[in-house]
């Protein structure tokens, strides 16, 4: 799908003060290190991750997500009854029903006349969001529409941590399982994308989106509610998940570049989902893509669900590294399988 009046009025974004070091972690698991022989320093040396970020207890999604909103909305410019729909997109949700959208829309004091919906595709919803609303501004339908994600990992840490611990019964392959998410951390991220025919008004433009589906490996990452217990777990197969995901982005890859008229040398620098150091240097080396393009954040941030990729963007572009005009692809993956590209001029 290819864009020509689509751009981004603002992105912006909220993290918690606090800050969880891999070493905290594994010092609670510390005895379970020690019956499998192994050391402290593991979460770090294999995933890159030194550091995540959790809310205060009780934060709900919606409040991270305002938050982040909020500040969208203020730097965008656009008049709130221009913006057609508010789409929730993160993996986290303040309850099953009604949709988390509501309550942001409600703190936010969005007018009548804009929707309201959940948007939920595991780490690739922001993504997919933003996909939903460049259509809907692209066909006239509406003049404006404002995304937004807030995920707080702090529930299944501590969860998978508790489980963890849990005594003699916990094996090597139960912390292999329980090993990505300790990788999980907490932000939030929201972007005001606007109707925009002329090409010569400053500011990033959404020029299109290249997606693909390989569903049969649905089941190498799922979490749920832990029985007995108010929080979440997660069960991933992280070797098979970075080798399919990895082939899959190739093939998504192949299409984009061919559908947006891109090569690896025309691309001038690469936002990614973040997930680690290991999916980095693969990703980088299967799509010949120069690692210099590239922004990470998973070192401070670890893996923010749906707002590891549009959350790195917009400090990618905070901080310079992204200039005015740079031909920036965004390179975005969810466990399902699903993937989905977008092409951005800066």
């Amino acid at each position: 799908m290819k864009y020509q009046n689509v751009r981004f009025a603002s992105l912006a974004y909220a993290l918690p003060d606090r800050v969880v070091s891999s070493e905290e972690l594994e010092a609670r698991i510390a005895p379970l290190y020690e019956r499998l022989g192994l050391h402290a320093g593991r979460l770090e040396l294999m995933s890159g991750i030194r550091t995540r970020r959790f809310w205060p207890e009780g934060t709900r999604p919606s409040t991270a997500a305002a938050l982040a909103g909020r500040k969208a909305l203020d730097r965008s410019g656009v008049d709130k009854s221009d913006i057609g729909v508010l789409i929730h997109s993160s993996v986290c949700r303040d309850f099953m029903e009604p949709a988390t959208a509501s309550v942001v829309h409600a703190a936010l004091e969005m007018p009548r006349n804009s929707l309201a919906f959940d948007l939920s595709n595991a780490c690739l919803g922001f993504a997919n969001a933003m996909g939903v609303a460049a259509n809907m501004i692209e066909s006239g339908e509406m003049k404006a529409a404002l995304v937004v994600s807030g995920e707080d990992g702090g529930p299944l840490v501590e969860e998978t941590l508790a489980w963890l611990a849990r005594g003699e019964e916990v094996s090597r392959r139960d912390l292999k399982a329980a090993f990505s998410s300790l990788t999980i951390g907490s932000g939030a991220v929201a972007a005001v994308l606007q109707h925009c025919p002329d090409e010569t008004q400053p500011g990033p433009r959404l020029l299109g989106t290249t997606a693909r589906s390989a569903t049969e490996f649905n089941h190498l990452c799922s979490g749920d509610k832990n029985e007995g217990s108010s929080g979440p777990l997660m069960e991933t197969d992280s070797e098979a998940l970075l080798q399919a995901g990895i082939n899959l982005a190739e093939e998504t890859f192949a299409a984009f570049t061919k559908e947006h008229d891109l090569t690896p040398d025309s691309i001038q620098k690469v936002i990614t989902h973040q997930v680690g150091s290991a999916h980095r240097k693969l990703l980088f080396e299967r799509l010949n893509l120069d690692l210099e393009k590239d922004y990470s954040t998973f070192p401070t941030l670890g893996n923010v669900g749906s707002v590891s990729m549009p959350i790195t963007l917009a400090l990618a572009a905070e901080n310079n590294f992204i200039q005015s005009g740079d031909q920036t692809a965004l390179l975005g993956i969810g466990s399902g399988l699903a993937c989905q590209m977008l092409n951005v001029r800066w």
